[in-house]
This record gives structure tokens, C-alpha cells and sequence, in this order.
């Protein structure tokens, strides 16, 4: 029997469009087991994969676990989508940098935002590497939780091998990308590469056809479209990122620092706030209609995880986008630095294919974004604070909106409004 375990299934939305996707697919007698620390959202979690199996026509055997390790004993897969703090600390990481002059729009990846997101991430995965060794070694780890470039890095600074970072931005471009030329998805070839929410599209064609002249025709009939970042990074850089807008404002010193570029490009400047809004509104919606016996939407997401578990199980060969350690996968971002490639998978597990070079301007952008990772991972790792306050000097939009003392000082705000989150020994002002 495969056991696939999640942890932080209270996320209970996205636990739903996984265990649709998982029970379409045929991968024999299959234990799903729930983890979370939040009673209530596992009990929800719980009643609603029973009701997607029964309407799916599936029987797996469902179990629901407070205790995390009793949860991972002998897990085949973990899929971690954990979140450390959820909408109250989600709030502090955009009020506090508000009141020093910081627009965020969705602060789960770079930025402070990020940064903390990060540090209040780091002392859980710690635990659950912990018992991943103990009881379930030979795992595969599947995460979802941002930010995760450095939540990858950390993972595999302790050592955790059987790691994949899992994000389906690379995918939803495409499709968008596809959309927008006219040509079926179906019809399209591609390769991107990079970091998690800053690779780059570098080939985009149908059969000999280049696409990236139907998308240049595009842009020359409907200007308007060049008032969206990331049509703006693709004509000044000529690759297209492959995160939305309002992501891909954040990582870089040019859109959300300046007021004229957040109204020219029609940033929306606090975006994460409403959406956890939302996601709140529809757990409530779920919890209450599993109360009144109401029918649940069971619908599908197209996400990897449960891609990566049919093709490990069954051994069908797929191809993915994975986010893994820089084994000279891309030869000009940092070895060991965490990129995102395209990833065979099959019996074997899932096994990165190496790229090469990337555009020499795409890759120093990546290297800055990852210059910040490398130091917050540091900061973990080493039990270092200082290196917390040199993560964020480095973040491009922060560095372009604040001095060196107010970063500092911001810095010093979010880790005593942080507090028992982060590690003890972080926990100390510069």
C-alpha cells in the first residue's frame, strides 16, 4: 500500500484538489494520511477526502493525526504545504514593512516578506526532517510552501535528499502564453528555467515556428498588454518570466519602489492580504457545507505532486518542473543554489536535467534573488542574526526603497513581532 502523507492539511482548499487529482489516478490500495496542528481544519480536512473518495469511487484508507511523526511512520510521500503563523503573522509581514514605506504585493518569496515567511518555516522543517529520518527515510518530500527557494535550500542543508519543490507557475504561463498567441497548449514545445517564480522561458515554439514573434504581434496589436511587469521585463530582457505580475514586481529594484510604476503597471500593492481573505472565506464555506451535508465541488488542479506519485509508483514517465539543488544543472547560477529545471520522472524518482547556460542577463538577475536566499539559509543554519538584516540590505526592492538603517531597523520590528516563531538564538535585535 502507498502511504502519502500531508502536512498542513488544514490548507484544507488545496488538500481537496490534490486528493481529487490523486484519487483519479489508478495507483492501487493508497493510505492517506492527514497531519495538522490545527484540530478543527484536520477534522474538516478529514470529512472532506472521505467525501472526494466516495465521489470519485475510490476507497483509500484515510487516517487523521494530530502528532506529526505517528502521521509519517512509513510514508512512501510527504507533501508539506505548511504555514507557520497563517493570516495573522501573513498580516504582520505587510503592515510592519508598510509603516517604513515597503509595497508588497504577494511577500511569500523574496522581499521581507519572504524573508520571514522563511524564518517562521525554518524551526518546522527542521522538525519534520527530524522525523523523516526517524520514520519514513526513504521518502519522497514534495514541498509546496513558499518560499521555496529557500525552504529547498534549508531542507537540503539538513540534509534531506529526497526533496522536490513543486510549483505550477511554469506551467499556468505556458498555458497563458498559449492563449494569447493563439495556439493550442497541446501544439506548444517549451523549456524554461531558473529560480522558483523567476525562471525564464527560453524556447517557446510550434514545431519550427518561434512563438515569441506571434507573441511580439500580440504586444504591437494591444499596447496595453506592455502595462503588465512581466510583458515589461520580456521587452527590456527578451525572455519572458514565468510568474504573474504582481510576483514578479517584488524580486526586482524597478516597479514597486517607485509610485508612478505601481500606477503605470496597476500593481496591486497588498494582493496577498485579500486572497488570504478568500481562502479563509472558502475553508469556512467547505467546513460548513461538510457539516450540512452539502455537495462539495470535486475538482482537479493539475498540480505535480500527485504526477510525480503516479510516475514513482506506477513508473509512467512524465516531465515536470522541479525545484532542486544546482548540481551544474544551470551552469551560471551558484552550485548548490536551489533552480527550477525540467525534471524526469519515472520508477527511478525524479531525476533533473541539466540546461546549461542561461541568458547572461536572466542568470544575474537570478543571482541576486538567490544572493538572499543564500543568506537567510546562513542565517538558520549558522544561528546568526546579523545575517537576517544582510538578506534583506541585499533584496532588490527593499534596498531601492529603504537606507541601510531603516532596513535594519525594520528587520529588528519583525523578529520581536515574530517572536517564539523563529529559532531562539534569531530571535535577538541587531
Amino acid at each position: 500500500m502507498t502511504k502519502i502523507v500531508f502536512v498542513g492539511a488544514g490548507s484544507v482548499v488545496f488538500t481537496q484538489g490534490l486528493l481529487a487529482d490523486l484519487f483519479s489516478l489508478d495507483l492501487g490500495p493508497v493510505q492517506i494520511a492527514l497531519h495538522d496542528i490545527d484540530p478543527e481544519r484536520l477534522d474538516t480536512a478529514a470529512a472532506a477526502a472521505s467525501y472526494i473518495a466516495t465521489e470519485r469511487g475510490v476507497t483509500p484508507r484515510i487516517t487523521a493525526h494530530l502528532d506529526r511523526r505517528a502521521a509519517l511512520e512509513g510514508a512512501d510521500f510527504v507533501i508539506n504545504m505548511v504555514q507557520v503563523g497563517m493570516s495573522e503573522a501573513t498580516r504582520l509581514d505587510f503592515e510592519i514593512p508598510a509603516r517604513y514605506g515597503i509595497r508588497q504585493t504577494i511577500g511569500d518569496t523574496l522581499g521581507v516578506g519572504g524573508v520571514f515567511r522563511a524564518l517562521r518555516t525554518f524551526p518546522v522543517l527542521r522538525g519534520l526532517a527530524e522525523d523523516i529520518a526517524a520514520v519514513c527515510p526513504d521518502a519522497w518530500l514534495l514541498n509546496y510552501t513558499n518560499p521555496m527557494v529557500m525552504n529547498v535550500a534549508y531542507l537540503a542543508a539538513l540534509g534531506i535528499q529526497k526533496v522536490v519543490g513543486l510549483c505550477h507557475s511554469v506551467y499556468w504561463t505556458m498555458n497563458g502564453l498559449a492563449e494569447l498567441v493563439g495556439v493550442p497548449y497541446d501544439d506548444v514545445t517549451y523549456l524554461a528555467a531558473g529560480v522558483n517564480h523567476q525562471s525564464w522561458v527560453l524556447r517557446f515554439e510550434r514545431g519550427s515556428e518561434n512563438l515569441y514573434e506571434r507573441l511580439d504581434a500580440a504586444i504591437a496589436r494591444d499596447p496595453q498588454l506592455l502595462r503588465r511587469v512581466r510583458m515589461d521585463m520580456y521587452r527590456r530582457l527578451g525572455f519572458y518570466p514565468t510568474e504573474t505580475s504582481e510576483h514578479s514586481s517584488e524580486y526586482v529594484p524597478w516597479y514597486l519602489p517607485h509610485a508612478s510604476e505601481v500606477e503605470r503597471l496597476r500593481l496591486p500593492v497588498g494582493e496577498y492580504l485579500r486572497i488570504v481573505e478568500e481562502n479563509m472565506a472558502s475553508y469556512e464555506q467547505t467546513r460548513n457545507a461538510l457539516k450540512a451535508g452539502e455537495p462539495l465541488p470535486v475538482e482537479g488542479t493539475m498540480e505535480y505532486a500527485p504526477q510525480v506519485i503516479h510516475s514513482i509508483v506506477t513508473g509512467t514517465p512524465r516531465t515536470i518542473y522541479g525545484n532542486v539543488p544546482n548540481t551544474g544543472l544551470i551552469t551560471n547560477l551558484q552550485a548548490g543554489a536551489v533552480v527550477e529545471v525540467p525534471c524526469l520522472v519515472d520508477g527511478s524518482g525524479v531525476q533533473p536535467t541539466s540546461v546549461g547556460a542561461l541568458p547572461a542577463q536572466c542568470a544575474a538577475l537570478n543571482r541576486s534573488y538567490l544572493n538572499v536566499a543564500e543568506l537567510v539559509v546562513k542565517a538558520a543554519v549558522d544561528e546568526d542574526p546579523r545575517a537576517i538584516r544582510q538578506a534583506v540590505m541585499l533584496d532588490p526592492a527593499t534596498a531601492a526603497t529603504l537606507p541601510v538603517e531603516r532596513i535594519w531597523d525594520l528587520c529588528d520590528a519583525l523578529v520581536i513581532a515574530h517572536g517564539n516563531y523563529l529559532a531562539p538564538a534569531l530571535r535577538s535585535s541587531s
